[in-house]
């Protein structure tokens, strides 16, 4: 299933206080998941493997590495945990990093939010506005996540502009 997103990363202190926030607009708590992603190498994109208690997908994506909001062309296969399909891309394409975060879910309407801890990188706060069938639109993905960085009081140098992979590949480079 193809997706289109609009979406920021930002690093935040205190993701207590950051979930806190978003609870003041009455959001659907999904969970909080224990996800282990493996990304692998590709020519194109992203592709990483999501393990979780609550989400488990294959999913390749396409986004420019900008600090601030930014589209990004989603392609997800949900799939039951399978360890198999983890060997074979391991095996076929090798493995790029391998990120372990605990992560909380929550949902206003199209808008999706992570409240995430992520070993050895720190807190972090994501927000996806999610366009599943074309109905929504560009405009209306971008306002809403310019709505959530000033509700979450998100500055400039907060967000991130690449993702947890190339965070991890970069700190062991370091």
């Amino acid at each position: 299933m193809a997706i289109l997103n609009v979406e920021f990363k930002a690093i935040t202190k205190d993701v207590v206080a950051a979930e806190n926030t978003l609870l003041q607009h009455n959001p659907v708590f999904i969970g909080e998941d224990h996800q282990i992603d493996t990304y692998f190498n590709v020519p194109n994109g992203r592709l990483k493997l999501r393990e979780g208690n609550i989400e488990n997908a294959l999913i390749h994506y396409e986004r420019e590495n900008t600090a601030g909001s930014k589209s990004s062309r989603v392609l997800l296969y949900q799939h039951l945990p399978d360890e198999n399909l983890k060997a074979a891309l391991a095996k076929a394409l090798g493995v790029k990093a391998i990120i372990d975060k605990k992560r909380k879910i929550y949902f206003v309407d199209n808008v999706k939010f992570h409240f995430d801890i992520v070993q050895n990188l720190g807190t972090f706060i994501e927000v996806e506005a999610i366009d599943t069938d074309g109905s929504i639109g560009m405009e209306k993905l971008q306002q809403q996540c310019d709505q959530y960085a000033v509700i979450f009081n998100v500055e400039k140098t907060d967000f991130m502009a690449v993702s947890y992979s190339d965070m991890i590949i970069s700190e062991k480079n370091n």
